[in-house]
């Protein structure tokens, strides 16, 4: 008998055990997961499972002082569970985070109900809050861990309904909740949020606000409001907060963030008037906004994070941040005009 693993995939049926090759044959197999909670059942028995609590990635230290994070296979999992004298059912709430090269499933699992100190004894690593670890994972990591703390979060606050109040079901994969009797189905969402690097032509604008860090300064961003597409949002947001019209805006990149609580963020280019660039920065948003020339700007790249306790030094986001991707694209779009 053929077990219901096995997925069409360019037209062959082939078993998730064997290699799983090309970016639109993986995405067709977690899809095909996602729609089937069987085969989603039994590829958590032989998939790798990244472990939380209470949202916390369980994460080790590398020999060069960065971050990894910790994933265990099931059945480990199991035999952790089981010497901590856990309920192996807590399993069944992992959710489903992506796939290997070779078709293999990788999940994610708070561990809440159980005594973290074990958990991090067993495992030679510690849970530590996202906002403190997510710059020391690498590339490759930090958007994984941050999808996965999304998605454990998302399930926890919708476990209700919010059109009839009642409890909500989630599918096997966690793609997806519902209310059983109802056509209602809830998805997991982000929040829309505009990230802006506002420039004259030669000179580029970046503003902190009083809860930055010292000496931190980034592009300005905001929430789009209801009703707005990106450019409306870019030009309210630079309205309010510097008082400058922009003229034009050109899309860049974009990211998921995890921060506050999972935003969308939309990267941009806002270009203005060189003869209005007067800065009216409205205290109530900003605490500073300044511009900043290419000279500046390479500096300020070439800057680390300070730690505690160091000088105060202006400073740009760091890596993994859109942030820092808009500001050094800006920089390099500048050096390549004056070469030429």
């Amino acid at each position: 008998m053929l077990s219901p693993l096995r997925v069409l995939v360019s037209g062959l049926a082939q078993s998730t055990t064997r290699c799983c090759s090309g970016y639109v044959s993986r995405m067709r197999f977690l899809n095909h997961l996602k729609e089937d909670d069987v085969a989603c059942e039994e590829a958590v028995s032989n998939s790798d499972l990244m472990l939380f609590h209470s949202l916390k990635p369980l994460l080790k230290k590398n020999r060069d002082r960065t971050l990894s994070s910790v994933s265990l296979h099931h059945r480990d999992v199991s035999s952790l569970l089981q010497k901590l004298g856990a309920d192996l059912s807590i399993i069944r709430d992992s959710i489903l985070i992506g796939c290997s090269d070779r078709g293999s499933a990788h999940f994610c699992l708070d561990l809440a109900a159980v005594d973290a100190t074990t958990v991090e004894e067993e495992c030679a690593a510690m849970f530590v809050d996202l906002r403190k670890s997510f710059f020391l994972l690498s590339k490759s990591e930090a958007p994984l861990v941050a999808k996965s703390q999304a998605l454990l979060r998302w399930h926890q606050t919708h476990r209700f309904c919010s059109f009839s109040g009642k409890p909500t079901k989630r599918n096997r994969s966690g793609s997806q909740r519902f209310t059983e009797g109802s056509k209602v189905i809830h998805y997991p969402q982000m929040s829309p949020v505009v990230i802006a690097l506002v420039h004259d032509g030669s000179r580029c604008l970046l503003g902190r606000q009083a809860s930055f860090p010292p000496g931190f300064y980034s592009a300005l961003a905001g929430f789009c409001d209801m009703g707005e597409n990106v450019e409306e949002t870019v030009r309210r947001e630079v309205a309010e907060e510097v008082g400058l019209e922009v003229q034009s805006v050109t899309y860049s990149c974009s990211q998921h963030w995890p921060f506050p609580n999972s935003s969308f963020m939309i990267g941009c280019f806002a270009a203005i008037s060189p003869a209005h660039s007067q800065l009216s920065v409205d205290h109530s948003e900003l605490e500073d906004a300044r511009w900043f020339d290419l000279r500046q700007i390479q500096a300020g790249l070439k800057i680390a994070p300070p730690k505690k306790g160091d000088p105060v030094v202006t400073w740009f986001p760091p890596r993994h941040a859109i942030g820092q991707w808009l500001i050094a694209e800006w920089a390099e779009q500048q050096s390549s005009r004056d070469i030429t």
